[in-house]
């Protein structure tokens, strides 16, 4: 028995069953937006886009009745050569079935559907995250703290603010005219000295005064006061990225482009998943110098080649700006793997004393004109894995070609176990 829901769905629950839907065939539109992803541009990632899974991923939970505790003889048709209990023959070359013909090729049914840029982007940066976070635990970059915000009129016995409570009532008796207990007394002891013409005048002032009293209470609840608490995000962790670009005049603009797709991913992916993570742009030549994000991504330059002068303003900044017994520092940098000879023992001291041992996370993306052949190990790659056969951590990836971008950032970024975090 099979049960099918053929009523439309409410406007309302339109959205709780898409969801219910991408939960379910999770992992089949992921694989199919990292597919998708790998040749588009990084704009039209941030846009989402239609993507499409094979039907047999939309199976959907069914009820079933099972007669017999669920074991069932079938009796099915069209069988005259098998009885119970005999074992079917394998077809011969290990398959059966009609024979494709000539030139009918490989096809496969597939579902179709958009997916919206929210919903496209959760599945691409899923997996993702800044590695080694050691200081503190970055997830999802808050939690819920309280804070005082001033007072209501209701809440628990235990929040009672007794000062604030008295100050009110005190307001109030004042307001209202309610005569103090001192008063009172004074014209009960001139009373009992009193004659009997003045008693009687001075017992129906007592009498209003009581009354008064009993009328305006010393403490009415309206007077109460409780403290208020209200929730409010607090960054557990801070966490900062550094993005190095080479610049100079041995980047040519296809090797340009291949860095500002790597920084606009990862841009992308730091902005989309964390809310308190900074991130400072520093692009260098032979000099050094901290941009902003449009300069960063549009603005031309050219000159020399010094590594060690983006290794000395990360430094300078992370010296004035980010203590590292507080941040989590990181560092993404891209360049051809030109430098000067006489800057590289420079460019490796900076990085081996000064910048790794404040670093969690240390990523080398070296560009090339091409991916068709194999690209020779330049003086800066040289270095670096010089460094890393000495002990020290950073993760290096070459890349030619577009279509490499989105593995390559993958490989730098995705969820590490704790058998892959101990590993350099």
């Amino acid at each position: 028995m099979y049960i099918v829901d053929r009523r439309l769905n409410p406007g309302s629950k339109s959205l709780e069953n898409r969801q219910r839907f991408l939960r379910r065939a999770k992992a089949l539109i992921q694989r199919a937006v990292r597919q998708t992803s790998e040749g588009r541009e990084i704009r039209d990632v941030l846009e989402g886009g239609e993507v499409s899974i094979p039907l047999d991923g939309m199976d959907e939970p069914r009820f079933q009745r099972a007669d017999g505790g669920g074991i069932r003889d079938l009796v099915l048709p069209g069988n005259k050569k098998f009885i119970e209990g005999d074992i079917l023959p394998r077809p011969d070359q290990g398959g059966g079935g009609k024979p494709r013909e000539a030139g009918e090729g490989d096809s496969e049914d597939a579902f179709r559907f958009l997916l919206t840029r929210e919903e496209f982007l959760e599945l691409f940066l899923d997996d993702l995250e800044l590695p080694d976070l050691a200081k503190r635990k970055l997830a999802e970059v808050e939690h819920e703290g309280v804070r005082r915000a001033g007072y209501t009129t209701s809440g628990s016995p235990a929040n009672i603010s007794v000062s604030r409570t008295m100050r009110i009532a005190m307001a109030r008796r004042v307001a209202l005219g309610r005569p103090r207990a001192e008063t009172i007394e004074k014209l009960e002891a001139e009373l009992a000295d009193c004659d009997d013409e003045r008693s009687t005048a001075l017992e129906a002032q007592v009498e209003a005064l009581k009354g008064k009293m009993r009328r305006i209470p010393y403490l009415d609840p309206i007077d109460i006061r409780y403290r208020r608490f209200e929730s409010q995000p607090k960054p557990i962790a801070q966490a900062v990225m550094f993005c190095l670009m080479d610049v100079s005049g041995s980047m040519s603009e296809h090797m340009k482009d291949l860095a500002k797709r790597f920084y606009m991913l990862l841009y992308v992916f730091l902005t989309r998943r964390y809310r308190h993570v900074e991130i400072v742009f520093i692009r260098h030549t032979d000099r050094a110098e901290e941009v902003d994000e449009e300069t960063f991504f549009r603005s031309p330059a050219s000159g020399g080649t010094l590594v060690s002068s983006a290794l000395e303003a990360m430094h300078q900044i992370v010296t004035t700006r980010y203590r590292p017994a507080d941040w989590n520092i990181y560092a993404a940098q891209a360049s051809d793997g030109d430098n000067s000879h006489s800057d590289g023992e420079l460019t490796g001291r900076l990085l081996k004393d000064m910048i790794l041992p404040v670093s969690q996370y240390f990523a080398y993306l070296e560009v090339g004109e091409s991916s068709s052949s194999a690209m020779p190990d330049s003086p800066l790659w040289t270095l670096y894995q010089r460094l890393r056969e000495e002990g020290a951590t950073l993760s290096m990836r070459k890349v030619g070609d577009r279509s490499e971008i989105f593995p390559v950032f993958q490989e730098f970024f995705h969820r590490r176990g704790a058998q892959e975090r101990a590993t350099p």
